[in-house]
């Protein structure tokens, strides 16, 4: 049942909210949650060629209607629990969930047309990809350990399907199969670490959690060693050094959607997940973790930017780049403040449109129907195909932080805070990290404008592929325009995590 039914309305009166804005803030999940079904149900019972198409389409439909719905300025800005405060709505869940909604209709659009020339793929894939939105969602809104770990579950048991959903790929098979082995490691890990808290602390609520902790004396070794064990999970699901031994593997193996799905979506989730986890019941104990990530983000850094030099492979390049990109966001989140909170929200968000940017470039490199993934590929692209070539480069050239792109923007609000926190040592790191990465992403640019060029792409380009591309590359290249108010929006969002009841 929804808690938190009443708004106040002065001094000594309530003013009691109709059920339908109260049960409003879950309706996109209610809505994903039985479009799954009926896609599912339909697919099932009308299976065929044409099926997997219509499927992917309502399911575009349904994410851009969505989209719609919730960019709309809420009508009432409350803060709301759900089922015993298993579940909170507040402005930075709505923020982080616009953004995955945003991911997953992008994703659908690239592999519209990837599904329908495959021959192994089906209708499960759409459905596999809403169920871990959802669970994505519910990840984000959790106020309770318990609720944290059933939502991280639904969200991780249809992306270790995905990985594997190629059946005649023995590299997608393999991927799916250490990508299952080392999630469900993490999973254990972090299910231990909330049995210790509960065991010594007798609660699983967020909030009582952080009345708990705001004692000083109430600190125990049991509840530090559970906290230990659920930030090392946590790591393991952002894929953040050195727990990121299965990103490379996974980005490579998995299909090019899937993997596009597995570096926005997820990603950004346990990202928010992570962040809701430290500030909200374990904030009191800030002292304890900042070091912790700090030393993760710096360890991202340095093997985001040391891994991708030696890559051949575009999409390993990609994999070591977002574990890179993972560093420059924990570097927010080791300020815990309400600004670095910000910069997270800030990064992510343009680091959406640069990473599906990409990889709808890499989707686009196929060779009479065949894709193609080694960077030796990309050779002479910008006298075969100019357009797509610009396109990877102002994508290479944003993740490198080069102004005026929107990578630099992003890397800028994290540097700020950071700086503004008294973490020099670790903004410094950061901009020494960026020069390296610089070498490689670079590198592309060189291999597609001044090397002797390769065997030409196909020409073809799915509608959805194009408009994906041109949506991404739009908003990385005038994002400078107007900065101002998704600055405004994250902030906001922002503060509200520091809101305690």
């Amino acid at each position: 049942m929804a808690d938190g039914m009443h708004l106040s309305a002065g001094n000594n009166s309530t003013l009691e909210l109709p059920a339908i804005l109260v049960w409003a803030p879950l309706m996109p999940e209610i809505l994903i949650f039985f479009s799954a079904l009926v896609l599912l149900l339909g697919g099932v019972f009308a299976a065929n060629k044409r099926t997997d198409r219509l499927v992917v389409g309502l399911g575009v439909f349904i994410l851009v209607t969505l989209l719609g719905l919730m960019i709309i300025p809420p009508v009432l800005h409350i803060r709301q629990t759900y089922f015993s405060s298993m579940i909170i709505m507040d402005g930075f869940g709505h923020y982080v969930k616009t953004l995955l909604v945003a991911a997953a209709a992008l994703v659908f659009l690239l592999s519209s047309d990837w599904l329908g020339r495959s021959d192994n793929q089906r209708f499960e894939f759409p459905v596999l990809m809403l169920f871990a939105l959802l669970g994505a969602m519910l990840m984000v809104s959790a106020n309770n350990l318990m609720a944290l770990y059933i939502g991280l579950e639904l969200s991780s048991l249809p992306l270790y399907v995905l990985a594997a959903i190629d059946r005649n790929s023995l590299k997608s098979t393999e991927a799916g199969l250490k990508y299952f082995v080392l999630g469900a490691l993490a999973s254990g890990m972090l299910l231990f670490g909330i049995s210790l808290v509960y065991g010594f602390s007798g609660t699983t609520s967020f909030e009582a959690l952080s009345h708990l902790f705001a004692n000083a004396g109430a600190k125990s070794a049991g509840m530090v060693v559970g906290l230990v064990l659920m930030v090392t999970a946590m790591c393991f699901k952002v894929s953040a050094a050195p727990f990121h031994m299965w990103t490379p593997d996974v980005y490579e193996g998995a299909p090019t959607p899937v993997t596009a799905f597995f570096s926005v979506v997820p990603k950004l989730a346990a990202i928010a997940l992570f962040t809701r986890l430290l500030i909200q019941p374990f904030g009191a104990l800030a002292h304890e973790w900042q070091q912790i990530i700090v030393f993760v983000s710096v360890a991202s850094m340095i093997v985001g930017a040391l891994g991708a030099l030696m890559q051949t492979n575009i999409k390993r390049l990609l994999a070591y780049s977002s574990i890179g990109h993972v560093g420059y966001a924990l570097m927010g989140l080791a300020a815990a403040t309400p600004e670095g909170i910000g910069s997270i929200l800030i990064y992510f968000t343009l680091y959406i449109f640069m990473s599906a940017g990409a990889f709808a470039c890499v989707l686009m490199m196929t060779v009479s129907g065949t894709a193609m993934e080694n960077m030796s590929d990309l050779a002479g692209l910008s006298r075969s195909r100019p357009r797509m070539a610009f396109a990877l480069a102002v994508f290479m050239f944003s993740m490198a932080g080069i102004p005026p792109l929107a990578g630099f923007f992003s890397k800028l609000y994290v540097f700020l805070a950071v700086i503004k926190a008294g973490l020099m040592g670790l903004a410094v790191t950061g901009v020494l990290a960026s020069v390296v990465a610089c070498y490689y992403y670079l590198k592309v640019v060189k291999i597609m404008y001044f090397d002797e060029p390769a065997q030409p792409f196909d020409i073809d380009v799915a509608p959805g592929t194009r408009f994906t591309l041109i949506a991404c590359v739009t908003v990385t290249v005038l994002f400078f325009l107007m900065p101002g108010p998704l600055a405004n929006a994250a902030q906001d969002a922002a503060l509200a995590l520091f809101h305690h009841p």
